[in-house]
């Protein structure tokens, strides 16, 4: 794949082409040659690499952080090679085990040459948050592939960038962000917090004429819909990113219906960065493996093969502050084939969802329900919903609705509801003023409070 046609920044004076990079733009630039090489690598050469990353990362958290050096006593030796079959002993660490031992899973000697460390937190939209400690090297990281993203999808990055989420303030920047502005020349960047309401923000997105939208796929569905009401088209836009959620068909189907661009999905977290990018060339996911060991198990603790979901488990390659070795993170996904693109990454189908998105049976089974907001939204006039599981037999349908629903329509839409799910449930409606977001700014349109 040949370089986009960008024009980079050059840190000498009187040299505009080609331009010779800044001390801080070098290894930037040193690692996009790398990943254009690694990319096309057969999957058993990069699983080679990546382990001889993580013997380094894995001797490194025994040697220094306390919590490791006690829970593989006897189940890890440093001093001998690594192997698959040895990693596949080594226990999982959870979201508890993180929030609970937050200090001893500290690094007692980050190395210098790693830069500051500081601590992240997350929102906490799927629970309490957790925090974890990453180096100015993790911030490197997460540029390198948010430029490999750009790349990848060959961006104009001469056009506007408008971003819709969390953090960040209102306003307007002459660069896209951190990951370009010392590298490359971009367009402006618009920013509006997702407090905004759905109006506000359509009325924005008309003034600022954006080529490209970046927000969480909940926000993107309902300026979707809200486009195709008004007959708003966003002439110009190009693209339109996702970030934070589970994207799923229909929104893409709604955005081509609205506005024609296409849907391009990153699958991230704030403790492990980038996970996987959508492949440039279909709509399933390669997973970072430069960044990340990922693996999809089942029940039995099991790789699942193509087309079996199972739990994300995460190793996060380059965190020597806070390492997250086998890191259960509270996502399925569905493992996929090698992609026809040649690229060795492994392949990610798609992400499924959260723990507390599944449905759980009076039996123990678990589901993950589907009741798409299309065919709700023409049951009766919804503009918002959200199904929350409250027992084993017992759904809570929270609607938002330009009116109350008569009789024959909460009926209609309780036979759609039960027509999704795998056994019988009570659905109660409840009608609200408004379904706030989460700390996170997300949005789940169903939720599971059976523990």
């Amino acid at each position: 794949m040949a370089f986009p046609d960008w024009q980079y920044r050059s840190a000498v004076p009187g040299v505009s082409w080609p331009a010779i990079p800044g001390q801080e733009a070098a290894p930037l630039l040193a690692l996009q040659f790398q990943l254009e090489r690694t990319q096309w690598l057969p999957p058993a050469r990069l699983l080679e690499l990546q382990f001889r990353q993580l013997e380094v990362l894995m001797r490194h958290a025994h040697d220094t952080v306390p919590y490791y050096r006690e829970r593989w006593r006897g189940l890890y030796d440093p001093g001998a090679p690594l192997t698959p079959e040895c990693f596949a002993q080594v226990p999982f660490l959870t979201r508890s085990d993180l929030r609970a031992h937050f200090e001893a899973l500290k690094s007692t000697a980050t190395p210098a040459a790693h830069g500051a460390v500081a601590e992240s937190r997350t929102s906490g939209s799927i629970g309490s948050p957790v925090r974890v400690l990453k180096t100015a090297l993790n911030e490197l990281w997460w540029q390198a592939f948010t430029l490999r993203d750009h790349r990848w999808h060959r961006r104009d990055l001469g056009g506007k960038l408008a971003a819709i989420r969390q953090a960040v303030e209102d306003g307007e920047s002459e660069g896209w962000g951190p990951a370009t502005d010392g590298v490359l020349v971009t367009g402006p960047c618009a920013t509006l917090h997702i407090r905004s309401d759905v109006d506000t923000q359509l009325a924005w997105l008309e003034r600022h004429r954006p080529h490209y939208l970046l927000s969480y796929p909940s926000n993107v569905a309902e300026l979707a819909r809200r486009s195709v009401a008004r007959g708003v088209s966003l002439l110009g836009l190009n693209e339109v990113r996702t970030i934070g959620e589970v994207l799923t068909g229909e929104t893409r189907e709604l955005c081509r219906q609205a506005w024609g661009a296409p849907v391009t999905d990153m699958y991230s977290s704030d403790e492990a960065g980038y996970h996987a990018l959508q492949c440039p060339e279909r709509e399933h996911y390669h997973v970072q493996s430069e960044n990340v060991l990922l693996e999809v198990l089942d029940d039995r603790d099991r790789p699942c093969p193509p087309g079996a979901t199972g739990r994300v488990v995460v190793t996060a390659l380059h965190n020597f502050a806070t390492p997250l070795v086998r890191y259960e993170i509270g996502d399925y996904a569905e493992a996929g084939a090698p992609c026809p693109c040649g690229r060795g990454l492994p392949v990610l189908r798609r992400i499924v969802g959260r723990v507390r998105n599944m449905l759980m049976a009076a039996d123990g089974k678990r589901y993950w329900p589907t009741f798409g907001s299309a065919g709700l939204a023409a049951l009766a006039p919804i503009l918002q919903q959200q199904l929350v599981q409250k027992s084993f037999d017992t759904i809570e349908a929270r609607l938002v609705t330009t009116r109350p629903l008569t009789s024959d329509e909460e009926e209609r839409l309780r036979g759609h509801i039960l027509s999704r799910l795998p056994v019988p449930f009570e659905i109660r409606i409840s009608y609200c003023d408004s379904i706030p977001r989460s700390a996170g700014g997300k949005f789940e349109d169903f939720v599971s409070e059976v523990a």
